[in-house]
């Protein structure tokens, strides 16, 4: 394929607007450019922008699904864009070749549909959270995996064309997970590469009531919306099983169940469960998708 143009969508709720300004100070400082960037204010005003920067203010918040959607119609609008890249409001890009990587990369593989990054600190830790597979002793191990990390990633358009965009109604959590299964069903490739790197604080996850329902909820959504009618109780099974073996606040537990029972008894969306060669695919790669 001809040289990938790369567009970077960044999503903000404006209460980070130094940190907003030092990673688009990052985006430009680029030796290869982005095509385009687009900041998208969810529910918030925004800062001034640098120039050449798209800014979209929304009069509310729509969560990180769709935030993320806004954007990616604002560059569909713009055009000219090959392969998206999202960025954390938070993050840095602490090497200036990381456009021209991604490009490489797509520009090498034309069924390449999702690139994870490496997230980072400043002293360059990585959590365990942040390996985006099972097995997460080495986070300096690349390879192909079955999903990605939000906070920073590229995303084929071609891809996007195809297989659509986010999950408008997770709001949060899982919703990477959603899109990663069905680019799998779809026959493209996702890929970490810890060479690519967004610098972001170290933070613990959130783990108020909230967090707690919405991750169940959009768990059970998950299963309902994609996987194949015998895996839902394994992978639902699994998880229950796993909630009550790490959560130690009782409080937390009853939102999670909460969360649970009200995605069994709402409506999920359209529901296309992948195939099982699929699943077979997403096993060989060492995530069966009942975990």
């Amino acid at each position: 394929m001809s040289r990938p143009r790369v567009g970077v969508a960044v999503l903000t709720m404006g209460t980070r607007p130094v940190e907003l300004r030092a990673l688009l100070d990052s985006v430009a400082e680029q030796r290869e450019a982005a095509a385009r960037i687009v900041v998208v204010g969810n529910g918030a005003p925004l800062p001034e922008l640098p120039p050449g920067v798209v800014g979209v203010e929304l009069e509310r918040n729509l969560g990180v699904s769709g935030g993320r959607n806004v954007a990616l119609r604002k560059l569909r609008e713009e055009g000219g864009i090959d392969v998206l890249v999202d960025l954390d409001d938070d993050g840095l890009l602490i090497e200036a070749d990381v456009i021209s990587r991604v490009a490489d990369m797509y520009e090498a593989d034309p069924r390449l549909g999702i690139i994870s990054f490496r997230i980072a600190d400043e002293t360059g830790f990585t959590a365990r959270r942040h390996v985006p597979r099972l097995r997460v002793d080495d986070p300096m191990r690349g390879g192909e995996v079955t999903t990605f990390l939000g906070g920073g990633h590229a995303l084929s358009m071609p891809m996007l064309d195809e297989i659509g965009g986010w999950p408008d109604e997770f709001f949060f959590t899982h919703e990477e997970t959603d899109l990663a299964w069905r680019a799998l069903d779809a026959s493209w490739t996702i890929r970490y590469e810890p060479e690519l790197v967004l610098q972001h604080p170290r933070t613990s996850p959130s783990r108020h009531a909230e967090f707690y329902r919405m991750t169940a909820r959009n768990r059970v959504w998950l299963a309902r919306r994609r996987l194949p009618a015998l895996l839902v109780p394994l992978y639902l099974g699994t998880w229950i099983l796993l909630t009550l073996a790490r959560t130690r606040s009782a409080s937390g537990l009853r939102a999670w169940f909460g969360g649970f029972f009200e995605g069994v008894r709402t409506a999920c969306g359209t529901r296309r469960p992948i195939r099982w060669r699929t699943v077979g695919r997403m096993t060989a790669l060492g995530r069966p998708p009942v975990i």
